[in-house]
């Protein structure tokens, strides 16, 4: 009977673990696999990938499921200025982004000029098939304060 207990608990905790360490759906994990890769020199057209894996670091770090944008050969992502993962990345930080099953090392850094020119292209983007959610954000005259733009640099 106490073996059974101790299974038992043993495959709870494999399961919260696991539950707790992947994001699922918009939960973010601490995992965010693939196989690591090299940047491109030239990352290829991104316009049909829509939502990607980024692991932001700290004590725990945590991986967000995002949306991501190319402007001029650079990669882009967006988030609100109050979020967790923005936070941690503040005005820098290495961070690792997945797409597809290639995870690459690379570095985060706050957009401060023109940031307005990258969040209209995201929001471009992502209106044709999400019009509802891009509708809201075009809507919110505070959008564009609250936001925190980052490019992607190569590490």
């Amino acid at each position: 009977m106490k073996i059974l207990k101790v299974v038992g608990a043993v495959l709870i905790a494999l399961v919260l673990g696991v539950a707790v360490a992947a994001p699922i759906g918009p939960m973010p994990g601490f995992f965010i696999g693939g196989e690591q890769a090299q940047p491109p020199e030239t990352w290829p057209d991104t316009s049909a990938v829509h939502e990607v894996k980024l692991k932001v670091p700290g004590g725990l770090p945590r991986v967000v499921i995002i949306w991501i944008v190319e402007v001029t050969g650079d990669l882009y992502v967006v988030g609100d200025r109050s979020g967790g993962w923005v936070r941690k990345i503040g005005a820098a930080s290495p961070v690792e982004l997945r797409i597809g099953d290639s995870t690459f090392a690379l570095n985060a850094v706050a957009v401060s000029e023109d940031p307005e020119a990258i969040l209209g292209a995201w929001l471009d983007k992502y209106e044709p098939d999400y019009p509802e959610i891009v509708a809201g954000f075009r809507n919110d005259t505070a959008g564009a304060d609250s936001a925190a733009v980052f490019r992607l640099d190569r590490g």
